[in-house]
């Protein structure tokens, strides 16, 4: 009887098993094949997801190797009421890109526009802006690693100083309701602010529910 119920999962999973090497396995190596089978298929489900988490992740880590140098933001603004932005800071034709948790959830909006870049949180999404790794990471690293290179340029002479990159954090009390950076000035940096941005919003839900 058991025999009989091994043979019919064989030939669920193992066809080929069967047909060629049947008679050289016991009983007792049969099982233990169908038992790694189904563990094997246990271990990819559970790294599936972690195996995301790190892709991204290691995207993340690409973006600093390209920074030439990291020194901390120097645009955080302070804890007073926040500071509304004008009406033309969003502009009706500014591309709205969804920014999502690894669980598909959208945490924020990116406007862009040609001039400026306004990262603005959900409205059921709260962000601590004293949580890691805002500060330390996606403002000290990725903005001031982009500010760092403006300003080198600046002292070259070849950028002048009002079309050097800048960032501002309006917030409420500590939670942060939009950042605005001007002066991106290359594609290649909206899509590396977003992508760390999105990752350090992520990071921050995960630490404030610790």
């Amino acid at each position: 009887m058991r025999r009989s119920r091994i043979r019919s999962r064989l030939n669920i999973y193992y066809p080929f098993i069967i047909r060629t090497n049947m008679e050289s396995h016991s009983e007792d190596e049969i099982r233990e094949i169908l038992d790694l089978r189904e563990w094997v298929s246990e271990e990819i489900e559970k790294r599936r997801k972690e195996i995301e988490k790190l892709t991204q992740n290691l995207r993340i880590l690409d973006s600093m190797v390209k920074q030439s140098s990291f020194s901390r933001a120097s645009h955080l603004v302070s804890s007073a009421a926040p500071k509304k932005i004008p009406e033309p800071a969003v502009q009706e034709t500014a591309s709205v890109i969804p920014m999502r948790a690894p669980d598909n959830q959208v945490i924020a909006n990116a406007h862009v526009t040609p001039d400026e870049l306004v990262i603005i949180p959900a409205e059921e999404v709260s962000l601590d802006v004293d949580v890691q790794p805002f500060k330390s990471f996606f403002l000290g690293r990725i903005i001031g690693g982009m500010e760092s290179q403006d300003n080198t340029e600046i002292k070259s002479g070849r950028l002048s100083q009002n079309t050097a990159i800048s960032c501002m954090v309006n917030r409420e009390g500590n939670r942060i309701r939009e950042i605005l950076i001007k002066n991106y000035r290359q594609k290649d940096r909206v899509n590396e602010i977003i992508n760390t941005a999105t990752w350090s919003f992520s990071r921050m839900i995960e630490n404030s529910r610790k």
